[in-house]
């Protein structure tokens, strides 16, 4: 869900200039993926870091007066955690999204809950920044295929478009 200040030209013609000099950041990290299949199957795929992204976004975007903040909260009524992404201009206007990290019971496993929240913050930042994600949908396919095998709250799938 995309949230904004009252105006947002101020802030839209900064992001377009840091946009410019945005570069997408290096995919140095390999993944692998194990089908739950009898087969046992393994898929990889190449993705950038959360810290090189971060590296780049952060100095592209000060130049233009720009900050990043992202924090979570928990939403009791959906049994979730969220993660809002923010983009801060100077003169006061900002964007803001929010991401579904994993549901509440996840923190009972601080590993999976930090891997949903880095996976999150990338994404989040990467797409609120303007920039390519790792390997762009082969990523959001399986990681959407990774959720519906895995017994999430119904909200969570639902907000995922997870039958």
């Amino acid at each position: 869900m995309q949230r904004s200040s009252d105006t947002i030209g101020t802030i839209a013609a900064a992001l377009a200039k840091a946009q410019a000099q945005l570069i997408n950041p290096e995919k140095s990290l390999v993944a692998k993926i194990r089908s739950d299949e009898a087969s046992g199957s393994e898929r990889s795929f190449r993705y950038a870091p959360l810290s090189s992204g971060l590296d780049i976004v952060r100095k592209t975007l000060s130049q233009q007066e720009i900050a990043t903040v992202q924090t979570t909260s928990i939403d009791e009524a959906a049994g979730l955690v969220l993660l809002s992404t923010i983009l801060a201009h100077a003169s006061g206007e900002w964007i803001a999204s929010d991401w579904p990290v994993c549901a509440i019971s996840e923190t009972a496993t601080p590993h999976r809950m930090g891997a949903a929240l880095t996976y999150a913050r990338r994404y989040a930042l990467f797409s609120a920044a303007g920039i390519t994600r790792a390997s762009g949908s082969q990523v959001a396919v399986s990681r959407k295929q990774e959720i519906a095998r895995e017994p999430l709250n119904p909200k969570l799938r639902q907000h995922c478009g997870i039958s």
